[in-house]
């Protein structure tokens, strides 16, 4: 018993085992050395020909009488029924059983055969079509038309069914018949091309009238361009300038805003151009340009450049290529309207053409994407749009009302709680002062300090101020700048230098001691550099020296040092004696000013190299610096300095190695250094030397003792 598992319902009593075609095993070459007689491809195809045995045929059948014919069919018949009983379904056992009973002349057999097949399937055109043309074939005229009529009736939407029985009826010169027939298939709306032949068939009977008529409905039944561009063609084909020109004015009113419009304007352009109606044509692209996006003209504006380029004059020429470079940057900016770059760019290309009211368009159009984020960096060349609109509104356009609106409607936009730019109050600001309205102007600054207060504003106003001798407005705008910003040293220090140059040395004095009373100052030896130049300018060396002092009270910079030695080695200006003294005694007093000043600087030398030598000891290069100086100094005083005074106490420049070290701690080598030893180190390290002789001295005694 079969097991249930191995059976295969496929199969019916047979197994898959039994089924498996077993291959034999492959042998193994041993011996693959070539043999000495080489088989080439060619010869086992023609081996494998040779043997082919020939095709098993059917025995030819030779029918002698009536009675065997009779035979012969029956059982033919009998095959097909039995088959089509099978398969009735299959459109191709119905096909040769029909053709066998045509090949037998028993066409009413045939026809019976083809209706059966259509019952079954009269859907399949192919059934139609071949029965139609057995009927044809077998000059059945009015049996083809029946079968052609119940076919397009059955498949109105099969051209092929319909082409078919128009060309029979042409072929038979039934004229007026195959026009029917085109009737009734255009009552269906088929598509351009039923239409096409429809005109075509007029047209080989020189029927004109008739195809200008079938082309109306035509353009109806399908208005798209290409319908309106053929019917414009024929027309023109037919000499009929006039019409064709019709034609295209109506497609243009029509399907202006159509996908495809494009199309219908070049060849309405090139109609115009065959025509010898250059300026209609450049009227008809210009047209065009105006109505169509810009993204759907790429093949309109390389036509029409082509068109300037060979009938247009220098100016219709750049303006076809400005129409094409427009059409490239409508473009850039339809992708990404935030390249503020390409709006620049498509800017400048129009202020280069000069129409006011299409630059002005773009500047509005490129102002209107407003970065989306309130951060300072999205908004720094969008802000520039702004800037390059109201100047050209001033300079270019001349309108001064409405520079005043594109200036105000920026400042508004701009977010002065998060960010501001200075540059944009500023420019609004003179451009007011170059319209003479001071008050506008303030006001704007004004504003500007009280919303978004910044350096350069401040700066400015104060200029602006200043230029305008308004003394007191500019004090009191230092003072609003200097309550927004107290550490701000360059602020400060301009404060101070108008009141000086007002000769108000007393309020000049109090500012700077107002700012060095600071708590934190931006850079505050440039104020104090300021204040110790103020004093010293006024001949005030006992407040200068003051201010030193004070100075080193807060910093012991090698720079204040040298900068005081300095200032007491030139202060000779102090007691410049009566000047009515006799010249020798007035020399003689000028010699020993000039001795109490070296004694004064030698004195801050001394007191300078003792702190770096008590309190700060590992500033060694400040120290050799300062050592420097003071030589330098005491050269240039001549008789009157004393050099080997600082030479004793210059230090030994000593080339050194140290252990270098990298970022995660290993050692990275060695490097050379510069260090410096003076005088009193030698020393100690001397004592040190000898200290450690002697108790070495002291050990070995000790030792030899034991």
């Amino acid at each position: 018993m079969m097991g249930s598992k191995d059976a295969d319902p496929s199969l019916g009593y047979l197994t898959r085992k039994d089924t498996e075609v077993k291959l034999p095993r492959p042998t193994r070459v041993k011996n693959k050395t070539p043999a000495p007689i080489q088989i080439t491809a060619e010869q086992i195809l023609r081996e494998a020909r040779e043997r082919q045995e020939a095709e098993i045929r059917p025995p030819k059948q030779k029918i002698t009488d009536s009675t065997e014919l009779a035979d012969y069919r029956l059982r033919k018949r009998k095959e097909f029924e039995d088959l089509i009983r099978r398969v009735r379904w299959n459109t191709g056992v119905w096909i040769k059983y029909a053709k066998w009973e045509e090949s037998q002349k028993d066409f009413n057999r045939a026809r019976s055969v083809w209706e059966r097949a259509l019952e079954v399937d009269y859907r399949n055109h192919t059934l139609w079509l071949k029965y139609a043309e057995v009927e044809m074939k077998n000059k059945f005229i009015n049996h083809a038309r029946n079968v052609w009529d119940r076919a397009v009736t059955l498949l109105p939407r099969v051209d092929q069914l319909w082409y078919k029985y128009i060309h029979m009826e042409e072929m038979l010169g039934n004229v007026a018949g195959a026009r029917q027939i085109f009737e009734r298939w255009m009552h269906w709306m088929p598509d351009q091309q039923g239409w096409l032949s429809y005109i075509k068939f007029e047209l080989r009977y020189n029927e004109v009238e008739r195809a200008r008529q079938i082309y109306e409905r035509f353009v109806q039944c399908h208005p798209k361009v290409s319908t309106w561009i053929k019917y414009a063609k024929f027309e023109m084909k037919m000499g009929e300038v006039d019409r064709a020109r019709n034609v295209y004015e109506r497609a243009v009113e029509k399907l202006a805003d159509d996908e495809e419009a494009e199309q219908l304007f070049v060849a309405f352009a090139e109609f115009e151009e065959r025509c010898k109606e250059t300026e209609r044509a450049r009227c008809i692209y210009k047209f065009a340009l105006d109505h169509i996006p810009k993204g759907r003209a790429e093949d309109l504006y390389r036509k029409f450049v082509a068109f300037e380029k060979q009938y247009g004059d220098r100016e219709g020429i750049e303006d076809a290529i400005v129409g094409k470079r427009r059409f490239q940057y409508e473009d850039e900016v339809g992708k990404n309207p935030m390249n503020y770059d390409i709006w620049f760019d498509y800017i400048r290309l129009e202020e280069s053409v000069g129409n006011k009211e299409r630059v002005r368009e773009v500047y509005e159009r490129a102002i209107a994407n407003v970065p989306p984020a309130e951060e300072k960096r999205y908004w720094q060349r969008y802000i520039y749009l702004w800037i390059n609109y109201a100047l050209y509104e001033e300079l270019d356009a001349g309108d001064m009302e409405r520079t005043r609106d594109v200036y105000h409607e920026c400042l508004k936009l701009i977010p002065h709680k998060k960010f501001s730019f200075a540059k944009i109050w500023l420019l609004a600001a003179q451009f007011e002062i170059r319209q003479l309205n001071l008050d506008g102007a303030r006001q704007i600054l004004g504003n500007a300090i009280g919303k978004a207060p910044k350096d350069k504003i401040f700066k400015k106003y104060i200029e602006i101020e200043l230029h305008l001798g308004n003394i007191d407005r500019c004090r009191k705008l230092y003072e609003k700048y200097l309550e927004w910003s107290p550490e701000n040293c360059y602020a400060w220090s301009k404060y101070a230098e108008l009141e000086k140059s007002l000769d108000e040395n007393e309020r000049a004095r109090a500012i700077f001691e107002l700012a060095i009373a600071q708590p934190a100052l931006d850079m505050p030896e440039l104020l104090w550099k300021a204040y110790i130049d103020f004093e010293i300018s006024h001949g005030e060396y006992e407040r200068t020296r003051a201010l030193y002092e004070r100075l080193l009270d807060r910093t012991k910079h090698l720079k204040v040092w040298i900068s005081y030695a300095k200032f007491e080695g030139s202060a000779t200006g102090e007691d410049g004696g009566n000047p009515d003294m006799p010249e020798d005694d007035f020399q003689e007093h000028l010699y020993e000013q000039k001795k109490q000043c070296i004694q004064r600087a030698r004195r801050v030398f001394e007191k300078a190299i003792n702190y770096y030598r008590t309190s700060a000891p590992e500033l060694k290069e400040e120290r050799a610096m300062l050592l420097e100086e003071w030589l330098n100094m005491e050269s240039s005083f001549g008789e009157l300095g004393d050099v080997s005074l600082v030479q004793a106490k210059l230090p030994k420049k000593l080339k050194k190695r140290r252990q270098t070290q990298s970022d995660d701690g290993l050692s990275a080598g060695y490097e050379e250094y510069i260090d410096y030893l003076f005088p009193e180190e030698s020393q100690t390290t001397n004592l040190k030397i000898l200290e450690a002789a002697y108790k070495w001295k002291k050990q070995k005694i000790v030792s030899d003792d034991e």
